[in-house]
């Protein structure tokens, strides 16, 4: 991995990489949603594409740009409080929210009882949901080389929303991020991974689960593939503790290139656009929007705004660039 000077040095590759990340997030989505629908399963069984116009987008790309708008607003200097403002200001004022997950929709709940974090995240059903590590991509795109400042950062937004498990989901999302951005490889990837995460979690008794399972069939798709599902299964599919696993477990099988990787996470069925989007957000980083097909980037570079309204018509391409520059801001 490079170092945290190593990676200012070089501005436009770092800007590649922000791009490719938030891009690949957003191909993720569109791609692993658009591979668990029925029609298509029907039609097709693997796909190896999706929507031939412009992408529709899910809460997992369109989170992640609420994450994005915060940390731009305040500079990278994220606080409990600036979560809340956004919070306040683009999905407490809607009145529902169509694609929505529950733990957002829960969190929304609790502030408008009064509540502020960490209670707002402990408070709920919810709150080992995937819904963190979806959206937090933007804090390892700023904190490209800085793992433990990932960490730290994907705390703060995570606890909105998230307790447990479903923080710690977040911050190894984030911390993988971090380290694809500075060109890390990937065993540096899946050991940053696994640094935020209690070894006496479900989750990282799920993470090494999948890994041995990968190894043991000496890296072997047909031959790890449905034990991975059945290792990591939870009783709903939006679990942490089942979707980063299999996100990870994707990214161990898979991770020559940004559409090979997808395409495997994308089919993984179960909550494919959250697992497409950690490994889209993943794979972007280290290869950056070199790596990913024009034709792919094109479709999603503008979201549909199906589940936050603010985000309808937003350029990603254009937030990722001021993400970028946040990584000059210390």
């Amino acid at each position: 991995m490079l170092n945290k000077k190593d990676v200012l040095n070089n501005r436009e590759q770092l800007t590649k990489r922000a791009v490719g990340s938030l891009i690949g997030l957003a191909i993720g989505d569109s791609f692993g949603d658009a591979a668990r629908m029925q029609a298509n399963r029907e039609n097709y069984g693997f796909i190896t594409d999706f929507t031939s116009a412009s992408a529709w987008s899910t809460d997992d790309t369109e989170f992640a740009l609420l994450t994005a708008k915060t940390l731009i607003r305040c500079r990278g200097k994220l606080t409990s409080e600036e979560v809340v403002r956004s919070w306040m200001e683009d999905v407490v004022v809607q009145d529902e929210y169509k694609r929505g997950g529950a733990s957002e929709k829960a969190a929304a709940d609790n502030l408008r009882a009064g509540l502020l974090p960490p209670l707002t995240g402990k408070y709920s059903t919810f709150h080992m949901s995937d819904g963190s590590a979806m959206r937090i991509p933007p804090i390892g795109i700023i904190c490209a080389g800085d793992p433990e400042k990932a960490i730290r950062l994907a705390q703060i937004e995570a606890e909105i929303s998230h307790a447990g498990d479903g923080i710690w989901g977040a911050q190894a999302v984030a911390a993988a991020v971090a380290v694809a951005m500075a060109d890390g490889t990937m065993d540096e990837i899946f050991e940053a991974a696994l640094m935020p995460v209690p070894e006496d979690s479900w989750l990282f008794y799920n993470m090494k689960k999948v890994f041995e399972i990968i190894e043991y069939a000496d890296y072997d798709i047909i031959s790890s593939w449905m034990k991975m599902h059945d290792a990591c299964r939870a009783s709903t599919w939006a679990t942490t503790a089942e979707a980063i696993p299999a996100a990870f477990g994707c990214l161990k099988l898979m991770n020559k290139d940004f559409k090979s990787a997808v395409v495997l996470a994308g089919n993984f069925a179960r909550d494919a656009d959250t697992i497409g989007a950690v490994v889209g957000a993943v794979m972007g980083a280290k290869y950056s929007i070199d790596g990913i097909p024009l034709e792919w980037a094109q479709k999603v570079r503008y979201p549909s705004g199906t589940c936050l309204q603010f985000t309808k018509g937003m350029d990603i391409v254009k937030t990722a660039e001021s993400l970028a520059e946040l990584n000059c801001t210390d």
